[in-house]
């Protein structure tokens, strides 16, 4: 099995990568808007669908899987995406310190023949954070491209997650156990 990820993403790049399938990398750019009538636990689903339909070369055989996938966060019922800057990124990190939060996952997986999506969802903990601790994670870090302004494997995530509830993976931006269950059913071998 080839997988093809599109995705711009170094983290999901990097995860796939480890999974050790023949992998190849392929951007594809899509229109991110979402209908707010959406269920909010559907959203990045929707939109790793919409990717892969955007998806505009062929997939020959069963041996080509396209992968793609989208990450929100979600804390009081309102979505965070990607900060545009510094002061969003502060206005995030400041809204989850202290909190519980979701973190959503929507992957799609796509071949010749057939097509499959899922969300995965993961509770995250974090401890209060003070804002010299925020403001040393945006300026060293630099966590613009990430859902909810940080990475859990990076510094915040070590000194600021207490605790999570669900796929490490995920939060990163690929529920990697839930995905290597799909390819596997769907003939991924095992080496």
């Amino acid at each position: 099995m080839h997988l093809i990820l599109a995705s711009q993403s170094p983290r999901r790049r990097q995860l796939l990568s480890d999974l050790g399938l023949p992998l190849s990398f392929v951007d594809i750019t899509t229109d991110e808007t979402i209908d707010e009538a959406t269920p909010i636990h559907l959203m990045a689903e929707t939109i790793a669908r919409r990717k892969a339909s955007a998806y505009d070369s062929t997939l020959l055989d069963t041996d080509q899987t396209l992968i793609t996938a989208d990450t929100i966060v979600v804390s009081d019922n309102q979505k965070m995406g990607k900060p545009h800057d510094r002061d969003e990124a502060l206005m995030m990190l400041r809204h989850l310190s202290g909190k519980s939060h979701t973190v959503y996952t929507g992957v799609c997986l796509k071949q010749h023949d057939r097509t499959t999506s899922f969300t995965e969802a993961t509770q995250v903990h974090f401890r209060r954070l003070d804002d010299k601790e925020i403001a040393y994670y945006i300026d060293h870090y630099a966590p613009y491209d990430k859902a909810g302004a940080y990475g859990i494997q990076e510094w915040i995530g070590m000194i600021g997650i207490e605790r999570i509830d669900g796929d490490y993976y995920n939060v990163m931006g690929l529920p990697l156990c839930h995905l290597y269950k799909v390819l596997k059913e769907w003939g991924a071998p095992i080496e």
